[in-house]
């Protein structure tokens, strides 16, 4: 008994290579699964604390949603309950459901401004403290947008920036040092290929912050080369790409894929559907997404230089995110059209799509929106509705023949 429970730990571990394994039938099966995590379900971050007062985190918009048409499902409420993520032991639920249910690794959506990182507490109180996180590999997505007041927001109120996206050279150079020594030296910090994996959400306020795309490209380079001092073979540069903004302030770029290019990235994936997806009534169905971000995935495949990892979308729907009383129509970020239809089976078949197509182009990552973007409609934690089976139907895709492979 204690052999098998040893085997068995080994396999929820998911120690695997940064690229996976072999499965026992000699098909390829190495693809790792990434999920995004949105790190604002926390009390105690010091501007929630200013901005919000003391105890707030986004669960309260969670709380606070109300179905605004016929058919729309509001509000949405976890089956774990409004957990605190900075608590270790809570972080450690996570972690756990997601390396049983076939996730290599989580994407956190990391705030850097010039006056210092936001909502970090997820992370460096939560995962990296966690007893277990040695279960899931971790990485950042700098998320450099700029921060709105949008918790809620009210239609037609004027657009207040909180915390600008763009920084400056020397605040790039502080951060870039701060994430060599704190995150990619951490035991679980994801490796592809021996280079930690950062990725970069917005190219746009990217260059902003530079001024020129020669010393955007040199900032990054300056960044490759401490990484490569400290030790490691090289770093894993990512860029997020899209072409529909979502957010009030993004900025589309004009040629995302010279500008990849130039800058130096070694690939590039998506965010959610819809940054390619336009939604042109209240529900879309999730299919009918799912067939046209499919369509933009092979452009994008065919079209880039470097690897493109494929993304899948649980849904969408950022009505939580809008002031409950006002009407709810398309009138720009939050106020937006949402998804339907988007049911554990819909959302397992598109995980099967995906993966024929990442096997068909020799793919080996894929990321997923999201863990918990419970404000946006995008989440995988459980909820009373469909419980586990978001999940369920990650570990029944990606999941099995990684277990088998472990056991070989």
């Amino acid at each position: 008994m204690k052999r098998v429970i040893f085997i068995f730990t080994i396999i929820a571990a998911g120690l695997l290579t940064s690229c996976g394994s072999k499965s026992t039938n000699g098909e390829a099966d190495d693809i790792t699964v990434a999920v995004y995590y949105f790190p604002n379900y926390h009390p105690g971050d010091s501007r929630n604390s200013k901005e919000k007062g003391p105890g707030w985190s986004e669960w309260e918009l969670v709380k606070a949603a109300k179905s605004r048409f016929a058919g729309h499902r509001q509000p949405r409420v976890p089956l774990w309950g409004y957990t605190n993520e900075a608590d270790p032991k809570q972080m450690a639920q996570k972690i756990a459901a997601a390396a049983a249910n076939g996730i290599n690794a989580f994407i956190f959506d990391w705030y850097y401004y010039d006056d210092g990182p936001f909502l970090e507490k997820a992370l460096e109180q939560g995962f990296m403290k966690a007893p277990n996180n040695d279960l899931l590999k971790f990485s950042l997505m700098w998320a450099n947008h700029d921060w709105e007041e949008i918790h809620p927001y009210t239609e037609g109120a004027p657009r207040e920036v909180l915390y600008p996206g763009k920084i400056t050279p020397q605040t790039w150079d502080k951060m870039t040092d701060m994430i060599i020594s704190r995150y990619f030296k951490h035991k679980s910090y994801w490796l592809i290929d021996g280079a930690p994996y950062f990725s970069v959400y917005d190219l746009s306020k990217l260059q902003e912050s530079f001024g020129s795309v020669a010393a955007t490209a040199k900032a990054l380079a300056d960044f490759r080369k401490k990484t490569i001092a400290a030790g490691f073979k090289d770093l894993h540069l990512n860029a997020v790409v899209w072409g529909n903004p979502i957010l009030h302030a993004e900025k589309t770029v004009t040629d995302p894929v010279a500008l990849v290019h130039e800058l130096g990235f070694n690939s590039v994936t998506s965010y959610v559907w819809i940054h390619h997806v336009p939604l042109h009534q209240q529900v879309v169905p999730f299919d009918t997404v799912k067939k046209a971000y499919m369509k933009y995935a092979m452009e994008a495949t065919n079209n880039y230089a470097v690897p493109y990892f494929p993304n899948v979308s649980v849904g969408w729907d950022a009505s939580p995110r809008t002031d409950q009383r006002t009407p709810f129509n398309n009138s720009g970020y939050p106020y937006t059209n949402t998804i339907g239809e988007n049911t554990p089976a819909a959302f397992e078949s598109a995980l099967r799509d995906v993966k024929q197509f990442m096997q068909t182009h020799a793919q080996k990552v894929v990321t997923i929106n999201s863990w918990n973007e419970w404000t946006e409609g995008s989440y995988l934690e459980p909820d009373t509705t469909h419980r586990m089976k978001y999940l369920e139907a990650i570990k029944a895709v990606f999941g099995k023949k990684q277990v088998s492979a472990q056991s070989k």
